[in-house]
């Protein structure tokens, strides 16, 4: 048994989910890729992963394994790359998630200019605002917005982004403008919900030294940014939003920002991957990438 090889295989399947989308993509037969797993876990004499009518998933071994063939797979493309051209282009499978409102206002504008500088590499761009398990879900690194509790990544700071209250002008003509927390017994939210955010029909404030938390009533609640904001714009209550990603709204009029003395907290963006003695070159081209595109949207982004 080959079990380089292997361990190439054992990844593709964790990461897949699949042994048909994971021979699918190594254009391998679904029964060398089923046998592969049989003779490894053999091997090894330990079961790797758990599998199902539907799907496989990994076994407690399975996700610890996972981790180390990643680690071991790095260090021999290190070892190998370190070998060739140095002006080699970074290439292969990249899986980056992030939130949906990074990815429809800041990666998605600037898509065409990542593939100019990095055509070999194939991005996997998941959308969604919960916090992945890297490990588990075949993630190479991720995006997240807020304070961070996860120690055992890698972060890298980004920025933060500066938080702004607003509403579409068609609300504000029906409701008035607020002109303090206060007034906002009187007002709607659309309110957001995430498995970590706080209570969602909350409002957050700071002006100075001063933080306030008010509840505002509301008719819906969403879990998605880019519903979020059309929610907003089609006039169905207040909303905070990180000003980057409702920048052309707010300059062309279609947003209206108020309360600009009670203003939330600017929310640090970091970008997390496994701790892994190589980092690989298709990820360090991508934080290289999201840095500088973020760096350069200071406008809107307090340093961090």
């Amino acid at each position: 048994m080959d079990r380089i090889q292997a361990m190439h295989v054992f990844v593709r399947v964790a990461e897949a989910g699949s042994f048909i989308l994971a021979a699918e993509t190594l254009s391998l037969p679904a029964s060398t890729v089923s046998s592969t797993i049989k003779n490894l876990e053999k091997h090894l004499q330990v079961r790797l992963l758990n599998r199902t009518t539907r799907r496989v998933s990994l076994t407690s071994e399975g996700a610890q394994y996972l981790a180390q063939c990643r680690e071991i797979l790095a260090l021999i493309d290190h070892t190998e790359s370190s070998l060739t051209d140095s002006a080699k282009r970074p290439q292969g499978r990249l899986r980056v998630d992030m939130p949906g409102g990074i990815a429809h206002f800041i990666v998605m504008p600037n898509l065409k200019d990542f593939y100019r500088r990095y055509p070999d590499i194939y991005l996997m761009i998941g959308v969604n605002d919960r916090q992945v398990d890297l490990v588990q879900e075949g993630v190479d690194c991720v995006i997240r917005t807020g304070e961070l509790n996860d120690s055992t990544l890698v972060a890298r700071p980004l920025g933060r982004f500066r938080w702004v209250t607003c509403a579409s002008p068609a609300y504000l003509r029906e409701h008035g403008t607020p002109q303090t927390p206060g007034e906002l017994s009187q007002h709607r939210a659309i309110h957001y919900f995430s498995g970590h955010t706080r209570r969602p029909e909350e409002m957050c404030f700071a002006s100075g030294s001063e933080k306030v938390s008010v509840p505002v009533s509301g008719a819906v609640a969403v879990n998605e940014t880019g519903l979020y904001i059309k929610m907003c714009l089609e006039g169905f209550g207040l909303a905070q939003l990180a000003e980057r990603v409702v920048s052309e709204h707010l300059q062309e009029g279609r947003l209206i920002e108020v309360l600009v003395d009670w203003q939330s907290a600017a929310v640090p963006v970091t970008l997390l991957y496994p701790h892994q003695r190589f980092l690989s070159p298709a990820v360090r081209a991508f934080a290289d990438w999201i840095t500088e595109l973020v760096r350069d949207g200071h406008s809107a982004i307090e340093a961090g």
